[in-house]
């Protein structure tokens, strides 16, 4: 099984995996996987058996219980084409090493995100830094030529202020946050988990999203056990505060009356409802960009 492993992340190594119009996620290195978390567990916790299914209940169990150093033993290393907007919403995550391409040393590529004509939207009227109901076909085309035809107009003022010998890191500053920027993003597997889970929420930027399906989908290749114990108990799991706990037992009559009749109120009662509607809140964007 471990070799199995191996041969599919080594598989996917400098493949560039499409991510929106033009960008792109590659997995340029990796440091360990599934067994390099049940090795470093070990250290603490014995030898003990080493069968596959044992294995998966000792990764299992150091995540739900949050025992997040032998995670960190993995490390996966990636190339990454995004626009600027979304790399500024990627490094609210300060958990990470990452080198970016820089302006002042090169000559950038004209290359500018455009929003498909499905994905744009008007403003939600309930949530401030999201998106709402969708615009027609009309419409959303139309906007989307005024997008390229101001990313056309900024690239040529830069490409002139180039030909005149203008500084390189002068002559960037006009370009639109659309414009296509590159890294290389390094981070440990716990960490890589806490990104995932806040940016595969379904509250975060869509533009974000997609890349962290690509990460996600690469990661599962190095770490699969890894992988589906994090959506079991993270990515689709829910946590409760104590007086939301103390209501769901009220409301399944496991409780004594006292605390049987302390109902939630407020926003403890709108928070443990959207829960189990299946839409935990707190997840949004890990910032406030």
């Amino acid at each position: 099984m471990a070799h199995c492993v191996v041969e599919e992340a080594e598989a996917i190594l400098d493949r560039e995996f499409p991510a929106l119009d033009k960008g792109f996620v590659r997995l340029v290195d990796y440091l360990g996987g599934d067994e390099r978390v049940v090795q470093a567990a070990r250290v603490s916790y014995g030898a003990g058996t080493r069968a596959y299914r044992e294995d998966a209940g000792l990764i299992d169990y150091l995540l739900r219980n949050e025992h997040t150093s032998p995670f960190e033993q993995v490390v996966l290393t990636f190339h990454v084409k995004l626009p600027i907007f979304v790399a500024r919403q990627w490094v609210r995550h300060r958990t990470a090493r990452l080198n970016e391409i820089s302006g002042r040393y090169s000559v950038m590529k004209d290359d500018f995100y455009v929003p498909e004509g499905g994905d744009i939207a008007l403003q939600s009227t309930d949530n401030k830094q999201g998106r709402g109901e969708s615009l027609d076909a009309a419409l959303a085309g139309e906007i989307r030529a005024g997008l390229e035809q101001g990313q056309r107009r900024a690239y040529g003022d830069y490409g002139a202020l180039i030909d005149k010998g203008v500084a390189r890191e002068l002559a960037r500053i006009n370009l639109p946050l659309s414009l296509y920027t590159e890294w290389y993003w390094q981070i440990d597997l716990h960490n890589l988990f806490r990104f995932l889970e806040l940016r595969l929420d379904a509250h975060a930027q869509l533009e974000i999203r997609r890349y962290a399906e690509v990460l996600f989908e690469i990661t599962r290749k190095v770490a699969p056990r890894c992988c589906a114990s994090f959506e079991r108990h993270r990515l689709h799991g829910v946590r409760f505060s104590r007086d939301e706990f103390a209501e769901i037992r009220r409301r399944l009559g496991t409780c004594g009356d006292a605390a049987g009749d302390a109902a939630l109120e407020g926003k403890a009662l709108e928070r443990f409802e959207e829960k189990l509607r299946g839409n935990p809140p707190g997840k949004q964007n890990g910032g406030p960009r």
